[in-house]
């Protein structure tokens, strides 16, 4: 079913994996679908709860593949939809997104890797922005995500100058969370899986969409959204279950409904 990436579901977490390792899973037209199909898989399949996105050998990805950087190759049709950008589609998917970092990654693959929910990054990993040196500018929307997750001045630092650091470094500016490269992989899958199993699923979903939602809200509007999925809340499934298990002083076992 898919060329270019591996996909996989175990222990209630889906496994993408950019699957490139020649070309350090540098970026193509053909990657970016099969991403895509992925990720709207995982999304329907019960059996999957969370979504890790990783990259085989030792790159997360080096960026857009050069070999393939022409007019036609990079051409994307942007609309007024803020959650219908090249990338901005992860943050309507009603599942946390955990970009597993081991390796380079670089320019496009970053603006794909700033959507994620969480980012943890392999001890001794690197990135850049990339652009700037390449004499071009802040591209799918970095621009707008970046300063959201480590403020302005460090974005335009790292945009501006495109300076290569480590995972340390990204950590300290709230970028990633490390983690030892030995078991890297391993060790992001199984605190995808506590999160979705300790959590209700379904609350995990609404969360998610309400902290997106409000980047383009008024605190009156997200209070009023959150009145509105706080009495949905109050009917499902894991909220009786949420309750249940406390009071019986056992693990959960939420149905995600």
């Amino acid at each position: 079913m898919y060329d270019e990436i591996l996909y996989s579901v175990a222990d209630l977490v889906a496994t993408i994996t950019l699957n490139r390792p020649d070309r350090l899973n540098a970026w193509t037209p053909r990657m970016e679908v099969e991403v895509r199909a992925a990720i709207n898989a995982a999304s329907i399949d019960e059996n999957a709860r969370a979504i890790v996105i990783t990259g085989a050998g030792r790159g997360f990805c080096a960026g857009y593949d050069m070999s393939l950087l022409d007019a036609e190759a990079t051409k994307f049709v942007g609309n007024n939809d803020n959650f219908g950008q090249r990338f901005s589609y992860l943050l309507t998917v009603a599942k946390p997104i955990f970009m597993a970092i081991n390796g380079p990654i670089a320019g496009f693959a970053l603006c794909f890797g700033v959507f994620g929910d969480f980012r943890y990054m392999a001890e001794g990993a690197k990135l850049t922005t990339a652009f700037a040196k390449r004499g071009l500018i802040a591209e799918e929307g970095i621009a707008w995500m970046l300063p959201r997750l480590i403020g302005t001045p460090n974005a335009l630092d790292l945009l501006c100058s495109a300076r290569v650091i480590e995972a340390k470094e990204a950590e300290v500016l709230g970028l990633v969370r490390t983690l030892p490269a030995e078991g890297f992989l391993a060790a992001v899958q199984e605190i995808a899986r506590e999160m979705v199993t300790a959590a209700s699923p379904r609350s995990i979903g609404v969360i998610k969409q309400q902290i997106y939602k409000s980047y383009f809200q008024s605190l009156a509007e997200a209070c009023v959204m959150a009145d509105i999925e706080s009495q949905a809340a109050g009917t499902s499934e894991d909220y009786k279950e949420g309750v249940a298990h406390f009071l019986e002083k056992r693990s959960p076992k939420f149905t995600g409904r």
